[in-house]
């Protein structure tokens, strides 16, 4: 697969936790204000596997921002303004599959949005705008994410439909089985308004999701009719143990991306995505 050097990249943007920060070299921090507020963190560049690469701490430097009062449009207006064009986003989340373990990656290609009251667009008139979204992960760099895991040897779905709930409270066991019903792989508090804002601004946007538990009401194999509630500390042990995995995969995913990686979902976006009012 073609690499480019750091000069000629697209530039390419990073959203998880502020852990990530230690893996780029010359890292810089700026503040931002934009019309929507501060985003959750300073923005900071750096390279990163030979690439220059932006990293945004979704949920703010020490975690204060839970998933429902995450300053989404505030975030990905910075990574507009840096020119990010190419956006890997990276989040926890529960199995709603007994063939989807604890430990697992999945690369998400549809969503079912569940939540509530979260502002999810830039365009909010004058006028109206109406996002192609029938795909809202760009197959161009799920593919490639799929591969890097692969080589890394991490187990790892290369599809799958993540639940996005509003949070921060998590599911009760008859909504659990609802989700997996309706085709359900992933559950998760962050994606939308996401993937939306990615489509709106003509970014390539790649969800990678690793699993840290069976949600309520799924059994996992072997396990009995239900396994154990989820708690935050269990997902946080989970991410733990498996936060080298997530860099490892990083670090090839960057360094493996192809020089048309940026700009092949431009076509889904609106006008003046790069300046929205």
């Amino acid at each position: 697969m073609s690499t480019l050097s750091a000069d000629s990249s697209p530039h390419i943007g990073i959203i998880g936790g502020s852990g990530f920060y230690a893996l780029a070299d010359d890292l810089r921090a700026a503040p931002h204000e934009t019309p929507y507020g501060p985003p959750s963190s300073d923005l900071r560049t750096g390279t990163f596997s030979g690439r220059r690469v932006a990293f945004l701490s979704r949920h703010g430097d020490g975690h204060i921002y839970p998933a429902h009062k995450v300053p989404y449009l505030a975030n990905f207006r910075v990574l507009a303004l840096e020119g990010v064009s190419t956006l890997v986003s990276t989040f926890t989340c529960g199995s709603l599959q007994p063939h989807i373990a604890p430990g697992d990656f999945v690369v998400c290609d549809q969503i079912i949005d569940r939540t509530w009251g979260r502002r999810q667009t830039f365009y909010d008139g004058p006028g109206s705008f109406h996002a192609t979204f029938a795909d809202p992960y760009c197959p161009q760099l799920r593919a490639v994410a799929t591969e890097a895991a692969e080589d890394e040897g991490i187990t790892v779905h290369g599809s799958g439909t993540v639940v996005v709930i509003q949070g921060p409270r998590f599911s009760t066991k008859a909504e659990s089985r609802e989700f997996t019903r309706a085709g359900g792989s992933v559950i998760n508090m962050t994606q939308m308004p996401e993937a939306a804002l990615a489509r709106e601004l003509g970014m390539c946007f790649v969800g990678i999701a690793l699993v840290t538990d069976y949600d309520a009401g799924v059994s996992a194999p072997g396990s009995g009719p239900e396994s154990e509630p989820v708690t935050f500390e269990m997902v946080l042990e989970t991410f733990n143990q498996n936060i080298g995995n997530v860099k490892k995969l990083l670090v090839r995913l960057v360094g493996n991306l192809p020089a048309n990686a940026a700009g092949c979902c431009a076509h889904h976006s609106g006008p003046s995505v790069k300046n929205p009012a």
